[in-house]
């Protein structure tokens, strides 16, 4: 069985930088494009960053996005924190994942999807 579950959300400040976790297990992390997203009530998916299986870092400021497959984990930095960066976010899993910043993504084309964990800012 295949799980998805991200860590490290909450409530921040403004200005702040918050770090993102997500761990997958039950599949070959290796094989798979991860990548970030989120969404905010009554919008929908909107991507963050992408990372295909032969990088490990991928930056367009304020976000990181990096990857360590020898812990199965991809990871999330979010810098200068804004109140529009509330939302909740999302990981997720796929061998052929493809996403920009804002891009919009088909839910059921992805594989695996991780249950959301929420960040808020606060000014």
């Amino acid at each position: 069985e295949v799980q998805v579950v991200e860590s490290g959300g909450g409530s921040v400040q403004a200005g702040g930088t918050l770090n993102l976790s997500c761990t997958i297990s039950g599949l070959n992390f290796r094989d798979y494009s991860v990548g970030w997203f989120r969404q905010t009530p009554g919008k929908e998916r909107k991507g963050i960053l992408c990372i295909n299986s032969y990088s490990s870092r991928i930056e367009r400021v304020p976000f990181t996005i990096s990857r360590d497959n020898a812990r199965n984990t991809l990871y999330l930095q979010i810098r200068d924190l804004v109140s529009a960066d509330t939302a909740m976010y999302y990981c997720a899993a796929d061998r052929s994942l493809r996403c920009t910043w804002g891009s919009s993504i088909n839910l059921e084309d992805v594989s695996y999807w991780g249950q959301g964990i929420q960040v808020t800012v606060s000014s």
